[in-house]
């Protein structure tokens, strides 16, 4: 989960809601197992950069659609 995570910080934003679904379902087994499955830390730093990274990749759609809205905005008053 952390590598997952990781990349999509790092290379595709994409990745990132994959990896919060995952590291969350991972998270639930860990915890359901009472302790006999290790690496809680590991699975839930996955997590968090999987939710980091889905936040970054709704901004940077947000700003895509603002920038296409005030692109033709702008050229449709000339």
């Amino acid at each position: 989960m952390l590598i997952l995570g990781i990349l999509s910080l790092v290379l595709c934003q994409f990745l990132g809601p994959v990896a919060w679904v995952m590291g969350r379902r991972a998270r639930d087994e860990i915890d359901g197992s009472q302790g006999a499955i290790g690496g809680r830390g590991l699975v839930n730093a996955g997590y968090i950069c999987g939710i980091v990274a889905t936040c970054l990749l709704i901004l940077g759609l947000l700003f895509l659609v603002l920038g296409i809205v005030v692109g033709l905005v702008g050229s449709s008053g000339n």
